[in-house]
C-alpha cells in the first residue's frame, strides 16, 4: 500500500511539473518568420525556430531590440543614420555565450568576429539607413555597422573587416 501512493504521489508532482516546463519552453521558444527571411543563424545555438538554427525576417530584427548610430562610414558620402538590432542583442535571444560567429554574405564574403569581441552596442545588425529599408544595391537587407565616429578602435581595420554588408547568415562555431 505505501508503494502506491510514493508512486501516485511522485506521479501528481511530476505531472504539476509538465505544464511549467512547458510554458518555461514556449517563453523561450522563438516563433517562425511570417515575412521573408532574411538572416539564418546556425551553429552552436540553443533557440531555434527551424531545423538548421534560426531564420528571422524583418520584424523579428525589429522586435528584439531596435537602436540606432549617426556616424560617417568610409563607404558612404556624408553621416548615415543605421537602425538595426545589436548584435549582442541577438545573440542574446539565441542564448549565445561565446565561440565565433562565421558571417558570410549573399555574395559568400566571409568574416569572423568572436562572440568575446562584441559589445552591448557595438556592432549593430543593421536593417535601415536613413529610415529605409536598405535594397542588395544599397549594401543591404542586412549590414553589420560600428559606431565609427564614436571611437577610434571603430575607425580600424578591424573593424572595417567586419563591416559585412548583404549579410544574410550567420554560423557559430567554438
Amino acid at each position: 500500500m505505501k508503494r502506491r501512493v510514493t508512486s501516485f504521489i511522485a506521479a501528481g508532482f511530476f505531472g504539476l511539473m509538465l505544464p511549467l516546463t512547458t510554458e518555461a519552453q514556449a517563453a523561450d521558444a522563438l516563433p517562425k518568420p511570417t515575412g521573408v527571411p532574411l538572416l539564418e543563424v546556425s551553429g552552436d545555438i540553443k533557440v531555434k525556430n527551424g531545423v538548421r538554427g534560426a531564420v528571422f525576417d524583418l520584424q523579428m530584427l525589429r522586435d528584439l531590440a531596435e537602436h540606432e548610430y549617426v556616424t560617417t562610414t568610409i563607404w558612404t558620402e556624408g553621416v548615415q543614420t543605421f537602425t538595426g538590432v545589436p548584435l549582442a542583442v541577438l545573440l542574446d535571444r539565441l542564448d549565445v555565450e561565446d565561440g565565433t560567429l562565421m558571417a558570410k554574405a549573399i555574395n559568400d564574403y566571409a568574416i569572423e568576429i568572436p562572440v568575446a569581441d562584441i559589445d552591448p552596442k557595438a556592432p549593430m545588425v543593421a536593417y535601415m539607413m536613413n529610415g529605409k529599408e536598405m535594397s542588395r544595391r544599397d549594401k543591404g537587407p542586412l549590414w553589420i555597422v560600428f559606431p565609427y565616429d564614436s571611437d577610434a578602435k571603430y575607425r580600424a581595420e578591424i573593424a572595417y573587416a567586419r563591416s559585412i554588408w548583404q549579410l544574410d547568415r550567420i554560423a557559430v562555431v567554438q
